[in-house]
């Protein structure tokens, strides 16, 4: 840890309690209750709009332009009732809801919002599933469930072949494109009436706000039910924790899918709650689309700063060659947070080096837990760390039952924030939940201090994903991929377990390209196919595998053999997310027969190399 003052930040101080039953199940909550929020999040906008209408809301522009193009919180009163009011000419509904295609815009957040004030639920889906599908799949699957009665995008001509597959018959509504029902100017400019405002004041903490998929990996994905009640609990959960956004509006720059819980709730609704400026990024924590994340970063002064651990760590490298950069960046940086995967902790102790050698204080990094479900987040971190993954203690509102499972603690939870369930699916509803109406997350945690839980849990694995060895050993999972992947330093940016039934563990390697150019000579010009298979990255993976394994304990953390991803991951698979998360069991399946080679002594087996 470092020796440098934490930088003065207003946060929660939570008194933990607990209570653990015969059988071992462990019961942990906040003492405090949770504050006062309001019935539905679009109070927020009308409240903004009265006390701050000049304060920019939200700015977007695109890749390479100069200029912002922004709305204020007046004039996002104004146009999302206007739209409100369209939605209703439409006779759209909790039956008929909005779908909308497209990715993160001003217009997109304004449809949501338009829609959210008279009552009608929303559901971003995935561009993916409309853009990059080839049979338009999971979007069948989700029209299906959700019957949506108008389909929005921002520019629907690449749009149209999903829409002309999927929603034949459906009104189209978007900024331009073919075959609108209605204007983009006139949409925002709909004259207002009466019937606006009684569908405003009819909304209850029941209503449903929106629908949010999960993302699939079997099947098609499930349409996860998002109240009014749900979203407001949550930001206030996390206001509560970062109390500092209270007397601190958020400025934010945010790259991440609106279609996902993290940004689609918890960082959009973050700076609506405390009338903060969102900027949308139109960059991404990728090779070809960091640079205008950065460019972005320049000039936007976030106090509040959220990625997954790749663009963290594309994004310290070029703080480490530009000190000017650094200082902008950490200059008002109260919160750094992340999520979506394992930090490494190379990652984590460069960043904060980096924030401590710029400031002279120690910058907080953080993350948490949370799930589709619960709105997102459940468990929040505050406390300074000398490593990454504590996930922290649960919030107000909530509790956490920790239930004996595998010789593992299985991780439930209840409170204000937490879905009643899945919608027009009683079954899967039903199966989610246990007898005491506990939400069954899936993961298992583990005391970060044994018996403690005042110091937070630590990620134990998703109880789904965790095999026996032959020799009927299990594996944790979760355990073992954040700690292989940190050993690996970087080539790989996570990695897929395979041993199911097997004498030993193997794993798949998903390419980080940045490092692996770094180890490899001439790295920069090959290709992808030719830089993943070089000899050079294979003698390095065989050589930090070995040094990994040297201090692993056990066959189920020893990794003598693996293999480097060269195929890109496919999101029409479920092997991956669009905000780029891995899913252990689709790879399993998708690339059953590399699973196969690596216990057959392919030429592509990477093994290890004893130290």
């Amino acid at each position: 840890m470092t020796n440098a003052p934490l930088r003065p930040v207003a946060l929660w101080n939570p008194v933990i309690r607990t209570d653990t039953r015969a059988d071992g199940t462990i019961y942990v909550w906040q003492e405090e209750p949770l504050g006062d929020y309001p019935v539905k999040i679009t109070d927020r906008i009308d409240h903004w709009a009265e006390k701050t209408p000049d304060r920019v809301w939200m700015a977007e522009r695109d890749v390479g332009e100069a200029e912002w193009r922004e709305v204020t919180y007046g004039e996002l009163r104004e146009r999302v009732r206007s739209i409100g009011q369209s939605l209703l000419d439409l006779n759209l509904s909790t039956e008929r809801p909005l779908v909308i295609l497209s990715g993160n815009s001003i217009a997109h957040a304004l449809m949501a919002l338009g829609a959210q004030y008279v009552g009608v639920p929303s559901a971003a889906i995935a561009p993916a599933y409309a853009l990059v599908s080839t049979d338009f799949a999971k979007l069948k699957g989700v029209n299906e469930q959700i019957t949506p009665g108008a389909v929005f995008c921002d520019h629907l001509e690449p749009f149209a072949p999903a829409i002309e597959a999927v929603f034949p018959d459906l009104p189209r509504l978007g900024v331009d494109g073919p075959g609108l029902v209605k204007s983009w100017a006139d949409l925002n400019t709909t004259p207002v009436t009466e019937a606006v405002d009684t569908a405003n004041v009819a909304i209850t903490p029941d209503t449903v706000a929106k629908f949010l998929f999960t993302s699939g990996t079997t099947g098609s994905p499930k349409a996860v039910i998002q109240t009014q009640h749900m979203l407001c609990a949550n930001i206030e959960m996390v206001t509560d924790c970062y109390a500092y956004l209270r007397d601190e509006p958020p400025m934010v720059l945010d790259w991440a899918p609106w279609n996902h819980v993290a940004a689609g709730n918890l960082m959009f609704n973050i700076v609506l709650y405390n009338g903060g400026t969102f900027h949308i990024d139109s960059g991404r924590p990728t090779k070809d689309m960091i640079h205008e994340t950065i460019r972005n970063l320049r000039e936007v002064q976030a106090n509040w700063y959220f990625n997954v651990p790749a663009g963290f760590e594309m994004i310290l490298h070029e703080m480490e060659k530009d000190p000017e950069f650094a200082k902008f960046f950490f200059s008002e940086m109260k919160l750094m947070y992340y999520a979506g995967a394992a930090m490494a902790q190379h990652t984590w102790d460069d960043l904060k080096k980096l924030a401590t050698q710029t400031t002279g204080e120690e910058i907080l990094l953080a993350t948490g837990l949370g799930a589709t479900e619960t709105a997102p987040f459940a468990l929040f971190q505050t406390e300074p760390q000398d490593s990454p993954g504590n996930i922290g203690v649960p919030a107000k509102g909530l509790t956490l039952k920790l239930v004996p499972n595998q010789g593992k603690l299985e991780a439930r939870v209840k409170g204000v924030n937490v879905t009643p369930g899945y919608w027009r699916n009683e079954k899967l509803t039903k199966e989610a939940f246990d007898e005491e109406g506990f939400y069954k997350l899936g993961d298992a945690l583990r005391f970060a201090v044994e018996g403690d839980a005042s110091k937070g849990f630590f990620f134990d694995g998703r109880v789904a994903e965790n095999f026996k060895l032959q020799t009927g050993t299990w594996v944790s999972v979760g355990a073992v991929r954040a700690k292989l992947t940190d050993a690996l330093g970087g080539v790989a940016r996570d990695v897929v377990l395979t041993g199911d039934g097997e004498e030993m563990l193997g794993a798949l390697l998903v390419p980080f390209r940045p490092e692996i150019e770094k180890v490899v000579p001439g790295g920069k010009e090959m290709a992808d196919a030719e830089l993943f298979t070089d000899p050079a990255l294979a003698q390095v993976i065989a050589e930090r595998l070995g040094a990994y394994n040297a201090k692993a304990t056990g066959s189920s953390m020893r990794v003598p053999l693996a293999m480097m991803l060269v195929e890109p991951l496919d999101l029409d698979k479920g092997e991956v997310t669009d905000k780029g998360s891995v899913n252990q069991r689709a790879v399993l399946r998708e690339r059953s027969d590399l699973v196969r080679a690596i216990y057959e002594d392919d030429p592509r087996v990477i093994k290890a190399i004893r130290p």
